[in-house]
């Protein structure tokens, strides 16, 4: 019985094979399959999850993909390009608007995307690894920063933005500090504290942010004028 041979990517397909709307593929061009590329995806995430992103090494995620090396740089030059790719990946789906109707709710929301989104279980171990490489990769940090930190400040904006518009919130509040209060204690728990979260931890996190937010001391000058006081979610202003 012979082993199973890995998976060959063929030469780029005649042009009587495709669409007239179609450009022509250089000659012998690989044809580069999805298949292949999501198996060499979750191949690296299974080697970091395993030995460590210090460690990895393009050998050892081809094996796993059960694919040549060839097969991998055919679509990253170098492990630093596949990873920065993998980012990109997870950063493009980012944290939604949710424009629930209330502060309460928005970070309530966001909160259960992010606490999903930790539970994963390579999450566990692959990112707090890549934050550490971050630290010493200038590059990967960069790209941390724009694809993944910039798209939560964005959202950070909105929900302040809309809680001013209800007159839940100062108008000069500033959106870090919703993500410091909300997002923060969730990676601190995920990454040092590593326990499971108490029940209604959530609810009650998202309910502490909320009225923390509302104090005059967080908003972007960090003082308010005297007299200046933030109106409740009632509008009572009490």
């Amino acid at each position: 019985m012979t082993s199973p041979q890995p998976p060959v990517e063929r030469p780029a397909p005649h042009l009587a094979e495709r669409s007239p709307s179609q450009p022509r593929p250089p000659a012998g061009a690989a044809v580069l399959r999805e298949d292949v590329t999501a198996a060499i995806r979750d191949a690296f995430f299974q080697e970091v999850a395993e030995v460590g992103y210090a460690r990895v090494s393009i050998q050892g995620v081809a094996r796993r993909a059960g694919v040549g090396k060839t097969a991998v740089y055919r679509r990253w030059a170098s492990k630093s390009a596949l990873v920065l790719d993998l980012v990109s990946m997870v950063g493009s789906g980012g944290l939604p608007n949710p424009a629930t109707g209330s502060l309460v709710g928005d970070l309530r929301a966001i909160l259960d995307v992010t606490a999903r989104a930790l539970r994963h279980p390579l999450a566990s171990q692959v990112i707090p690894d890549l934050l550490v490489e971050a630290a010493r990769h200038p590059k990967l940090a960069d790209t941390i920063r724009l694809l993944l930190l910039d798209p939560q400040r964005g959202v950070a904006s909105a929900i302040v933005r809309d809680a001013v518009s209800r007159g839940e919130l100062h108008p000069d509040t500033d959106p870090n500090y919703l993500l410091d209060l909300t997002l923060g204690p969730l990676y601190w728990r995920f990454s040092v504290a590593r326990g499971p979260f108490p029940p209604d931890y959530l609810d009650e996190l998202a309910g502490a942010a909320a009225a923390a937010l509302r104090k005059p001391a967080l908003v972007a000058t960090g003082r308010t004028a005297p007299g200046d006081e933030i109106r409740r979610s009632d509008g009572s202003g009490r």
